[in-house]
């Protein structure tokens, strides 16, 4: 609703006023949100283990949207949409003043047209997203965007203007609705914020990038070549990003499972104390031998995106039946608070290796680095 008001009110405000009214207004009305923001107390979790530390929390973070494949699959999409996306925002006040021949009212009234397809797009999404599903959703809403990139190319008439805008709105609304639920339902709680921030800096990232070469193309060849350039562009990006799939995390219960068994220790050891070596002992019958590699490769991966930052897997060379899995962690703290992080999706994963195991449960040993 924004989209639609804020707009379309900032155009006449400038008409009315001059282009510095709408900065001034804006400014005042965030004291109201930064009041709110100092004055909410939020509360505190109680926490088993101290809070991370910047630095490390943020390289976590980084190193989950790495291995995170749910996550990968959105990320890819978001520079897919967003490169090309951008460039009607870009170039929307070229179009509005020379193509169209406009004032900043005429801007404003885009950009509101914009946020009144977006509006309509939102009451249509449940919809839409029960008959075409998260994929068919989004490439439906890349080549709609393509198709408005083809209309404000050829627009040289305002009403061609403000159908291209309000069909950018719908399929904006379209794929960012369902790139944010696909963002969210890749991560479970504990790495939500940090994996939501590597999206929201992949899609404003996109987002300039996007805006700094559409100005360039629009400046050396012309405005509709560019429009028609990043609509081919847009579409694409539909075969080429097709076998990513999205949503692919919604099945997945991502909550915390606390399945893994404390560590068993002769004394204490510091937290910082580190590197950490894990050593997992299998004895796989040899029937077994590469379902067993299958699927441990999967718990590798959970492995490595939940905090190791090394992990191999070693077959003994006298006895084919016995396999060591290893992992590597910074420091004693940070495999604790891999005990964490495991969640009930990963407690099936391990299960199913551990359903190839003969002789009883696989034995875990811990190794710490020395000074």
């Amino acid at each position: 609703m924004s989209r639609a008001i804020g707009p379309a009110l900032a155009g006449l405000i400038i008409g009315y006023w001059n282009m510095a009214a709408p900065f001034w207004i804006n400014a005042v009305s965030n004291v109201g949100v930064i009041a709110a923001l100092v004055l909410w107390r939020a509360p505190r979790p109680e926490l088993s283990l101290p809070p991370e530390r910047f630095g490390n929390a943020v390289g976590v973070g980084m190193r989950y949207a790495r291995k995170n494949r749910h996550l990968k699959a959105t990320l890819m999409h978001a520079v897919g949409f967003f490169l090309f996306a951008s460039a009607y925002w870009a170039l929307l006040p070229l179009v509005a003043r020379d193509q169209v021949g406009g004032s900043p009212e005429t801007y404003g009234l885009l950009l509101g047209s914009i946020g009144i397809g977006a509006v309509g797009g939102a009451f249509m999404l449940r919809w839409l997203k029960a008959r075409l599903g998260a994929n068919r959703l989004v490439a439906a809403g890349s080549a709609g965007t393509a198709l408005a990139l083809i209309l404000f190319g050829l627009a040289h008439q305002p009403s061609v203007a403000f159908a291209a805008s309000a069909l950018a709105g719908l399929s904006w609304i379209a794929v960012l609705a369902t790139l944010n639920v696909s963002a969210q339902v890749a991560l479970p709680e504990w790495v939500r914020g940090r994996g939501l921030a590597a999206y929201a800096t992949i899609m404003f990232g996109a987002l300039t990038l996007g805006s700094l070469i559409w100005g360039e193309v629009a400046s050396v060849l012309s405005l509709p070549a560019a429009h028609y350039i990043e609509a081919a562009g847009a579409l694409a990006t539909i075969p080429l990003l097709w076998g990513r799939k999205l949503q692919s995390a919604a099945g997945l219960d991502l909550t915390p499972s606390m399945h893994w068994p404390n560590p068993v220790i002769s004394e204490n050891v510091t937290r910082d104390r580190g590197p950490v070596m894990v050593i997992v002992e299998y004895r796989i019958a040899s029937g077994d031998r590469e379902a067993f590699l299958a699927t441990i490769r999967r718990l590798g991966s959970g492995r490595k995106r939940d905090g190791a930052f090394r992990w191999g897997l070693f077959e003994d060379a006298a006895d084919p039946t016995r396999w060591i899995e290893t992992f590597l962690v910074d420091s004693w703290l940070e495999h604790l608070r891999q005990h964490e992080r495991v969640t009930q999706a990963d407690r099936i994963l391990q299960e199913a290796v551990h359903r190839y195991q003969t002789g009883g449960p696989p034995k875990v040993t811990h190794f710490i680095g020395t000074q």
